[in-house]
């Protein structure tokens, strides 16, 4: 019950304070904003191609011409457009110049395309589209030599020319830049809580309270008990909070598994709290403890990706990445919500919980140690 009313208590004192309020909510809200509207083109892996033009050219009486204005109408559905010519050298010196895509040369032996290298990406697709289409055109030929009759039924549209395919074995939806910064942000805002742990049981001691605490008929586990819970509950809150506000004003996706989501947050909470009050009893000086602090929340943010995502973790840059407990937390969530994988989210619970528990036992150890608190 004592326990209870100093947690009571300190969440009160939190949540009166206005550097708490700016830290845990206006700040990591803010971020969310600016960085998911500012940065929404960086997360769009989509790639519009426009329509385009391409010149062809039919040299002799080929059998192959026929398939090939099949081929051009299925074409321009997709946007490609075939225009003839009959003069080879100023069809190329057009495409040699970025007027065209390619030039389409139609013979008895095949095709051959010139393209202009200043269009790969249309060029890459406009040599697929005529890649299937040759196919299509060999498959006749075979056919020709055992059965000519059915040549006509090879080369006829089957309506389903296809000419573009992208096929993913394993299918991974990607975040949007709003999305990725709503799970970041609330990460950073959880392992903000470290600063302020940092002044749960120094506080007392700046206030001069920390005396009558000590005086007064409680333990000191209780008064530290108490002290931790309070942190753990201001900082849940405010997670709370902005993971309602990223999900009902931002439309931000925190995918079908809430549950598992909020289980890893809690956990980073519980880190948090744990470290910031572990180096309080580790470091004397105030000055110290801000730098530290400060420091090392930076640091972890940087390198976790808190700011911008991080893709190479094998760099040499990496080994800080991986040991970023906010890049574990970013990492398990996003792939609970884009891959229902629970695993990270197992390991990163259990990692946090880990170090929590050893650092909490410093300050209990710590703690008794001191006259005071």
């Amino acid at each position: 019950m004592k326990t209870l009313s100093i947690a009571t208590n300190e969440i009160k004192q939190s949540l009166s304070n206005k550097r708490t309020l700016v830290f845990l909510l206006a700040f990591p809200i803010c971020l969310m904003l600016i960085l998911g509207l500012a940065l929404s083109n960086a997360f769009n892996s989509s790639i519009k191609i426009e329509d385009f033009r391409v010149l062809y050219l039919v040299k002799g009486n080929t059998e192959v011409e026929q398939a090939f204005h099949s081929f051009i109408k299925e074409a321009k559905k997709y946007g490609v457009q075939f225009i003839r010519t009959n003069d080879e050298i100023d069809a190329k010196k057009a495409v040699k110049e970025n007027k065209y895509v390619g030039l389409v040369e139609v013979t008895d032996q095949g095709i051959q395309l010139y393209e202009n290298n200043a269009n790969a990406i249309k060029g890459s697709l406009l040599k697929g589209m005529l890649k299937t289409f040759a196919d299509k055109v060999n498959l006749a030929t075979t056919v020709a030599k055992t059965d000519p009759g059915k040549v006509q039924d090879v080369l006829a549209d089957s309506g389903q020319n296809n000419y573009v395919q992208e096929t993913s074995i394993n299918s991974y939806k990607e975040p949007h830049a709003m999305d990725y910064y709503a799970v970041a942000m609330t990460n950073l805002a959880a392992f903000f809580g470290m600063m302020s742990a940092v002044y749960l049981i120094r506080g007392e001691r700046q206030r001069k309270t920390d005396i009558r605490l000590s005086a007064a008929p409680i333990s000191k586990m209780e008064i530290l008990s108490g002290k931790v819970l309070g942190g753990i509950l201001t900082n849940v809150l405010c997670m709370l909070i902005i993971v309602l506000v990223s999900k009902w004003v931002f439309k931000a996706n925190w995918g079908d598994h809430l549950a598992v989501v909020f289980l890893v947050l809690l956990s980073e909470v519980i880190l948090a709290v744990s470290l910031g009050v572990g180096i309080s009893y580790m470091i004397k000086t105030d000055n110290t403890v801000n730098a530290i602090t400060m420091v090392f929340v930076q640091v972890a943010a940087f390198f976790g990706g808190s700011y911008f995502p991080i893709d190479d973790v094998d760099s040499f840059g990496g080994i800080f990445t991986r040991l970023s407990p906010l890049y574990w937390a970013n990492n398990a969530i996003n792939k609970v919500i884009y891959l229902n994988d629970m695993t990270p989210a197992v390991h990163t619970m259990m990692w946090n919980l880990g170090i929590a528990v050893l650092f909490l036992l410093i300050s209990v150890i710590s703690m008794r140690r001191r006259e005071g608190l």
